[in-house]
């Protein structure tokens, strides 16, 4: 069993990859910052039943958040809807359409064509995640499959659809660059 104080160590040094796939599954920085809050509190409170294994602290932690990440959204289709709130829904439903203007710098992507940029960030929750956790924090099939709480052919399928979404949408680009690009059949 590790001491407090190496627990907390581990902890805080996974906090930007935490906090990284938390903007990622909400797109909002205030939000982040508490899905991030919120997962670092129940991880302090189960440190006890931590076990460190191979791969570290890292997948313990994103399973955390993405159980904190469902529980809320559990919670927010539960609770009752004013008129008002509809309102305000279609009018973000509207700036959705809009082409997204978040903060990639921490993926270091600065030299990224914003098409892909776009084409990640727009691709359905489910696939995005676990392409993040694959891609950008290199996390295996197993790991991610834990972390979300599925079955391997189910993190396999998720990704083999992402990357086949990505590769449609970003044929164009993939042209003018001289790459060749087969099609994925589905």
């Amino acid at each position: 069993m590790l001491k407090n104080s190496d627990f907390e160590q581990l902890a805080l040094a996974e906090l930007n990859p935490v906090h990284r796939m938390a903007f990622y599954l909400v797109r909002n920085q205030d939000e982040a910052a508490d899905l991030v809050q919120e997962t670092y509190l129940r991880a302090l409170r189960a440190r006890k039943t931590f076990e460190l294994r191979e791969h570290g602290i890292r997948p313990w932690l994103f399973k955390i958040l993405h159980n904190v990440f469902y529980t809320r959204i559990g919670k927010q289709q539960r609770e009752p809807t004013l008129v008002e709130d509809l309102q305000h829904e279609a009018v973000a439903s509207e700036l959705e359409q809009a082409p997204p203007c978040w903060d990639l710098e921490s993926l270091d992507w600065e030299h990224v064509d914003d098409r892909v940029k776009h084409a990640v960030l727009n691709l359905p929750s489910h696939y995005r995640e676990v392409l993040l956790l694959w891609a950008v924090e290199g996390l295996k099939y197993r790991q991610i499959a834990e972390i979300l709480d599925v079955a391997l052919g189910t993190v396999m399928s998720r990704l083999y659809r992402a990357r086949s979404i990505l590769s449609h949408q970003l044929a164009d680009l993939a042209k003018e660059q001289g790459i060749a690009v087969e099609e994925l059949t589905a």
